[in-house]
């Protein structure tokens, strides 16, 4: 896939102003792609960090505030940005806590920007992808898209929610152009997993970080190892190319063999 290989396509990527998603914002804008980046930063620190993306890679990177707890406002985003050629659902929301400690707001809240914002940003960007004849839709989902664990009632629920989703519009658009699929990530280094295995490393006074993580990881993802964000926002790339156009309504676990194991 050449360097310059989305050229002239604009992304909207959701919840991307830091792990997965500015991964996948960086692997588009570096492919060609004018990208808009979405958060809730403001305003100043989120164009500065879209400008260092436009300085590095030569594309147009913009960013868009927006709360997508509201149907309002994924449209306001929607708006703001025009519509996109690619859209990546991969803003996420998380309360890990036992089902009866749920408050109804904490509830709501994981079915809004996990589940309803994916469909009405979906449902917003599909007209002008049909009339163009192209388009990719890509939701991130989760290895608990797949299987259920405890403690995580919410989150298990959206996710798995999300690739039905991906499914429902994907046999909607077989003859438009257009590609929906979802990714499935297992364990990446994001912050508050990075202060977990700090503060077990500080309990037991350990000090081999490498060998923490793979404690960490042990029963789970079978490799032992993170899943690297570049290398999800590879296989966006992978996707949004034409060598995917015919890879649609998939699931597709990004995982260490963990959904296999």
């Amino acid at each position: 896939m050449g360097c310059n290989s989305l050229a002239g396509r604009s992304a909207l990527v959701t919840g991307s102003t830091g792990g997965i998603g500015l991964a996948i914002a960086e692997g588009l804008a570096a492919a060609g792609c004018a990208v808009a980046l979405h958060g809730l930063l403001p305003a100043a620190e989120g164009d500065a960090l879209a400008g260092k993306l436009t300085a590095r890679h030569g594309t147009a990177v913009t960013y868009r505030h927006a709360d997508l707890a509201s149907c309002g406002g994924v449209e306001a985003l929607l708006d703001a940005t025009g519509a996109p050629d690619i859209l990546v659902n991969n803003a996420v929301t998380r309360h890990l806590k036992p089902i009866e400690a749920f408050t109804a707001a904490e509830w709501e809240m994981d079915l809004a920007v996990n589940l309803s914002a994916p469909f009405h940003a979906t449902r917003l960007a599909l007209p002008a992808m049909r009339a163009r004849g192209w388009g990719r839709i890509v939701n991130i989902s989760s290895v608990y898209g797949l299987f259920a664990t405890g403690g995580r009632a919410g989150y298990v629920t959206t996710k798995t929610a999300l690739i039905g989703l991906t499914r429902a519009v994907a046999m909607e658009t077989l003859q438009d152009g257009i590609t929906c699929n979802a990714i499935c990530p297992g364990s990446t280094p994001t912050p508050a997993i990075e202060s977990r295995i700090a503060a077990g490393m500080a309990a037991r006074g350990e000090t081999d970080r490498d060998a923490a993580t793979r404690d960490f990881l042990a029963g789970k993802q079978p490799t032992r190892r993170f899943i690297r964000p570049e290398a999800v926002a590879a296989m966006v790339a992978f996707l949004c190319s034409p060598a995917g156009d015919d890879i649609t309504g998939a699931t597709l676990p990004m995982d260490g063999g963990w959904s296999a194991s």
